[in-house]
């Protein structure tokens, strides 16, 4: 025998015990005597054997609280059996005919199986909505064919036939397996059974069985055989520990059905339940002397039941393989979405997320969980609200589709670029809401300021250079003057030939330093290679260029410490005061009167230790 997950089950030794045992009783119960006495005994010894197998169950390591109660009940239960059918032997074995069962014996059966049917009843279905709504509607119809054969062969012939005692004891076992069978279907049909469905459908049969096996065999026999009876009352019992025993073997082999495959799947219990009941009721027709009339509208009952039991199935089996290729699609996307490094976040239309792929929680830094609800708006730098703002406008035009560059708050106050692509999606019934696709692209765009860093800026003084110097020039007011100021700095090649290059770059760096210090915001400060800087003043009078010019030839006439020693340079600065449009202009009168500042202050400064 094969069962989940190719564990092969027929080398267990107790199974195999079992399954030659029921083989063995067949001929043993047919021809062999002393049976009576053998029925009796043999249904003890099975009781006995289930209380050590549910013990089993009991104690197997990672149990949950509920199953341990369930296999605690069962234990007790069939504890409970053992006392009636060992009552029951003993009355046999001093003469009380084998088929006449005791009250006493009926009492503890009845009571344990009440423990049972409690603990069973008490367990948590699971499921929610349609789902719980399908599972009860699936146990009622199971339980309405069970209800039926119980009548059938067992209820109805004592009510209208048998003694007190006989009705009473009937009624009583009718009930107690009613209840048992109703619970276990609950059980089966529920998406956290404290067993798998192989062994608890064997052991729901086998329950069944002991009420309805004997009339049944008796009815298709034609016969009422004492042998045939006993044979198939004890053999249901043999089911209950091979289900024991299967459901020990899944359990310590970990044989366990998904979830989401018990959900998916349909049970064909209730449309067997369903066929049985047909059957019975043709089975009936003798009984009552059925005329063709009778017997075709039975006929055809049959037939119909059957089709449309048939297109059911097929339905079924459709739906199934629609729901595991669904499950398959869904797998395959959410493993895209587990390990993609690109986001996608679902918002409704106040900015709060719906959904956030696992790399948007990586992006945010948050805890898996704790990205549903959350305000994005409130995350974004505040320099960037307005181009968010202009982002989810454009996004409400006729493409539906926007992209920009945001920073979003991490969890550690850092803030990281993300490029985002947003899609308008409320409008689709299956969305509702704004869809981002994006990536971090914090490095990229660290690694592009770098370089444009570096292609507007000195690299030595990290002053603007000579290209970013025109370009604020040209961004000027153009009906607002600007004024130039040319920087040349006197005795800088005596520092480098003294002191060497290390020392000038000490001497170009402090420069650099007085200079931006002195021009503050009110202007950009650039140099334009080696010793010469340049400054520009937007809105500014020749005046003001002026003085500053005498504040620059005084700061940076102070001394400087290089290594080893301190020294001085002195400042040549020309002016000159114009509109943006006249650059080239200035730049030429202000290196002009560069040069003459220089001249006229030749031999003025120096270096000293």
């Amino acid at each position: 025998m094969r069962v989940d997950r190719g564990v092969r089950t027929r080398l267990d030794p107790v199974l195999c015990a079992l399954i030659a045992l029921g083989v063995l009783l067949v001929p043993w119960f047919l021809f062999a005597p002393g049976i009576d006495q053998a029925l009796w005994v043999l249904q003890a010894a099975f009781d006995l054997l289930n209380v050590y197998l549910a013990g089993r169950l009991v104690r197997l390591p990672g149990v949950d609280r509920y199953a341990r109660r369930f296999w605690t009940a069962v234990a007790a239960a069939m504890g409970s059996s053992a006392i009636a059918d060992s009552y029951q032997t003993a009355l046999v074995l001093h003469g009380h005919p084998a088929g006449e069962v005791s009250t006493v014996q009926t009492a503890f059966v009845v009571g344990g199986m009440v423990i049972v049917v409690i603990t069973m009843l008490a367990h948590p279905i699971g499921g929610v909505g349609r789902l719980r709504l399908r599972l009860w509607l699936d146990a009622a119809t199971v339980l309405t064919a069970v209800a039926v054969f119980l009548w059938y062969f067992l209820l109805a012939g004592q009510l209208t036939d048998g003694r007190t005692d006989d009705r009473l004891a009937a009624a009583a076992t009718s009930a107690v397996m009613l209840l048992v069978t109703f619970a276990l279907i609950k059980l089966l049909f529920s998406r956290n059974a404290p067993f798998q469905q192989l062994p608890g459908a064997i052991g729901a049969l086998g329950v069944t069985g002991t009420a309805v096996a004997a009339p049944l065999a008796a009815l298709l026999m034609d016969r009422s055989d004492p042998r045939i009876m006993y044979l198939a009352q004890l053999l249901p019992c043999l089911l209950i520990p091979i289900s024991l025993r299967l459901q020990e073997i899944f359990n310590r082999r970990n044989i366990e059905v998904p979830v989401a495959a018990r959900q998916k799947r349909f049970s064909r219990l209730p449309y067997a339940a369903v066929a049985g009941t047909q059957l019975l009721l043709v089975l009936a027709l003798p009984a009552v002397h059925a005329d063709l009339k009778i017997w075709g509208v039975a006929v055809g009952v049959l037939l119909s039941t059957g089709l449309v039991l048939v297109r059911q199935q097929a339905a079924f089996h459709d739906n199934e393989r629609l729901l595991a290729e669904i499950s398959r699609r869904d797998e395959w996307s959410n493993a895209l979405a587990q390990h993609a490094s690109d986001t996608t976040i679902v918002t409704d239309g106040n900015q709060r997320v719906l959904y956030a792929s696992p790399s948007a929680v990586r992006l945010l830094g948050l805890k898996e969980g704790d990205e549903t609800g959350l305000d994005l708006g409130g995350r974004l730098h505040p320099e960037d609200v307005a181009v968010a703002a202009r982002l989810l406008a454009e996004m409400t035009t006729a493409s539906g589709t926007a992209s920009a560059e945001l920073r979003m708050l991490h969890t550690d106050g850092t803030y990281h670029w993300t490029h985002l692509i947003g899609t308008d999606l409320l409008a689709n019934p299956n969305i509702r809401g704004l869809v981002w696709n994006g990536r971090d692209v914090t490095d990229a765009r660290r690694l592009q300021d770098e370089l444009r860093h570096q292609a507007t800026h000195d690299v030595l003084t990290g002053l603007a250079n000579r290209f970013l110097l025109q370009q604020r020039v040209l961004t000027a007011d153009a009906d607002l003057p600007i004024s130039f100021l040319v920087i040349d700095l006197d005795g800088f090649k005596q520092v480098n030939d003294v002191h060497g290059h290390h020392a000038g770059d000490q001497v170009l760096i402090t420069v650099a330093d007085r200079l931006t210090a002195l021009v503050g915001d009110s202007g950009t400060v650039a140099r334009l290679g080696g010793d010469e800087f340049a400054v520009v003043l937007p809105d500014a009078a020749p005046a003001r260029a002026a003085a500053l010019a005498e504040m620059i030839s005084r700061v940076v006439a102070d001394p400087i410490a290089v290594t080893g020693a301190e020294v001085t340079v002195g400042a040549s600065v020309g002016t000159s005061t114009g509109t943006p449009a006249e650059t080239e202009r200035m730049l030429r009168e202000a290196d002009d009167a560069m040069y003459r500042s220089k001249q006229a202050r030749r031999g003025l400064v120096g270096h000293h230790r």
